[in-house]
């Protein structure tokens, strides 16, 4: 259930996913412009500390739903590519962390001294953000050539073939 959830399981198209995200992008300034609204109803311009807002539960939730949304979406192209979310997200926040404890080791390979990332991670998000937007959709199976035959139930899901693999005994079979 949680896979749907999460969309590690669903699958979302090139333009849905483009749609889908400049509606997020949208949907993320109108909230950043109501929680910006409210805290200036409460507080005066010259009150404001940015330490106060940190503390502020409207932006962590707003941060929070924001992070869960994008990866959600990024999760359910990736699966629509035929790669595994389970692999490319641990693995691209992984070079990301790395990225950031090099850029803040060697501020002379970071973009300049405000910036907390390399150009390799800045190269390696272009290139995920184009691979997501304009790479195919792969079948069912993960394949790109023709589209494969329909799934019978007696054959197991791509997940519970997943789960073997990774598990080296046979696939458990679906319920229908």
């Amino acid at each position: 259930m949680l896979g749907f959830v999460f969309g590690l399981n669903a699958r979302l198209g090139r333009l849905h996913f483009f749609l889908a995200s400049v509606a997020l992008a949208i949907v993320m300034t109108a909230i950043c412009f109501a929680i910006a609204m409210a805290v200036l109803r409460t507080t005066s311009p010259s009150m404001i500390r940015v330490e106060d807002l940190v503390k502020n539960w409207a932006i962590i939730a707003a941060i929070v739903f924001f992070g869960l949304a994008t990866f959600t979406l990024q999760s359910m192209r990736i699966r629509d590519i035929g790669w595994d979310p389970v692999c490319v997200i641990p693995a691209w926040l992984a070079l990301m962390i790395v990225d950031h404890v090099v850029a803040t080791r060697f501020p002379a390979w970071a973009f300049g001294h405000e910036q907390q990332g390399t150009a390799v991670g800045g190269l390696v998000n272009l290139g995920l953000m184009l691979a997501l937007t304009f790479w195919p959709s792969a079948d069912s199976e993960g394949s790109y050539g023709t589209p494969a035959p329909p799934r019978s139930s007696a054959r197991s899901s791509v997940s519970n073939d997943r789960l073997a693999r990774i598990s080296q005994g046979p696939a458990r079979p679906t319920w229908s």
